[in-house]
């Protein structure tokens, strides 16, 4: 079969046939190789001794990667589409901590952001029909999110008048030097992790500190309470839609019928 830059295209960006398949299982090989190279070389006593030979992998998957990249801008057919999407960041963060560490010291350890690129293999190990599940939950969080900012401006309300209480009952005796080192110990209390740097030892005090435990367990639920509400809205909107990519925008979710995309009307 001849080796057009369509059917190229279709062996990078899908995952419907062998060669298709067979690129994501190199691609996803050499994302785990160059994850496991960086960690290894996070090691100091592999590094003392394999130091050459990490440096040596990590521009052969560097040059891949850029060789991969560059690729996917020749064959889509919008690249600023393609550059500004997840999946482009991602593909561009990939590469360029490799080139800022010849500027930067050890910005080479940031390669392990490789590692999102698992992403786009799911399909590979029959994990696609998650995709579905996952994009839900990011729309979800997107569609929830003044109720969750609204939500975090009131803890850290909480946290500001408690910390400042807490500072004028305790004082600097009991660890509470400042309002921010009483703000962190509240956040620290509020949920509920309790390292035990800094410890109230006045009754009232005491008495502060159950009071913001027990708020912690309360507010757990609230968050989880909008995310799941705006869930079940996301799934009730997805109802009838698949998981479809369009070849030009890699726009997904287009309804079971559709012959073309949504979005740029590109045929699917």
């Amino acid at each position: 079969m001849k080796l057009t830059k369509a059917r190229l295209a279709h062996i990078v960006f899908e995952s419907d046939d062998a060669a298709s398949k067979a690129f994501d299982v190199v691609l996803l090989i050499l994302i785990l190789g160059s994850v496991v190279v960086a960690m290894l070389d996070s090691v100091a006593g592999y590094r003392l001794v394999y130091g050459d030979l990490f440096y040596i992998l990590e521009w052969v998957f560097t040059i891949l990667f850029t060789i991969e990249y560059l690729l996917r801008l020749w064959l889509t057919r919008r690249v600023a589409g393609y550059v500004f999407s997840f999946y482009g960041i991602v593909d561009f963060l990939a590469i360029l901590p490799a080139f800022l560490s010849l500027i930067i010291v050890d910005t080479q350890f940031l390669v392990v952001v490789r590692a999102l690129r698992l992403l786009r293999v799911l399909r590979i190990l029959k994990l696609g029909r998650y995709m579905m599940e996952a994009t839900q939950l990011r729309e979800a969080l997107w569609a929830s999110r003044r109720k969750i900012q609204i939500f975090i401006g009131s803890v850290v309300t909480i946290v500001l008048v408690m910390g400042t209480i807490m500072y004028i009952v305790e004082g600097p005796e009991a660890g509470f030097t400042s309002i921010p080192t009483s703000m962190y110990w509240a956040i620290v209390t509020l949920t509920t992790v309790g390292y035990g740097d800094i410890i109230p030892i006045t009754p009232v005090g005491k008495f502060m500190s159950s009071f913001i435990m027990l708020l912690g367990y309360g507010i757990i639920a609230v968050p989880t309470g909008i995310v799941t509400a705006e869930m079940s809205a996301q799934m009730y909107k997805r109802r009838g839609e698949e998981l479809v990519d369009c070849p030009s925008c890699h726009a997904e979710f287009h309804d079971r019928d559709a012959y073309h995309c949504k979005y740029c009307g590109t045929k699917l």
